[in-house]
């Protein structure tokens, strides 16, 4: 009887984890699993809830971060070290002292500042990214803008 309940459960759990994707009660199937087994093995009632609880939290606390990290779909890739070495074109005047610049990568417009304090690019100007900095990335002139002026 107990065989079946922890199959029971077992069930119930997988059947939550396939509705929700939130690796959320994988774990405590896992451990109704252990007690199944531990019925299966004549382990009494007090055993196997014990091992329905260690295993389902253990796996819980050391492999959920792990998978979390390699399975969480709703995590937006943003792939920005693609973006280091590219050549972007200033869109508004990037000066750090005054807090201002943006630049177009890949279509998409980006707060720009420049790697040293002391340089500034015009609107128009292409730069090298030379870092990304959270949501802002980090520039360098290029040398065809030093040759025009």
């Amino acid at each position: 009887m107990e065989v079946l309940f922890w199959l029971g459960l077992m069930i119930v759990f997988l059947i939550v984890e396939a509705i929700t994707v939130g690796l959320a009660t994988i774990w405590f199937a896992a451990g109704a699993l252990a007690a199944m087994a531990a019925a299966i093995f004549g382990g009494g009632i007090i055993i196997q809830i014990i091992l329905f609880f260690v295993v389902s939290l253990a796996l819980l606390i050391f492999t959920r971060p792990i998978a979390v990290k390699y399975f969480d779909r709703n995590k937006i890739r943003t792939n920005y070290e693609d973006a280091i070495d590219k050549t972007v074109r200033i869109t508004e005047r990037v000066d750090n002292i005054r807090g201002t610049g943006t630049a177009v990568l890949n279509g998409q417009e980006w707060t720009a500042r420049m790697q040293s304090d002391d340089k500034v690019l015009e609107e128009g100007e292409l730069a090298k990214v030379t870092a990304v900095k959270g949501v802002k990335l980090i520039l360098t002139a290029l040398e065809e803008n030093l040759d025009t002026k």
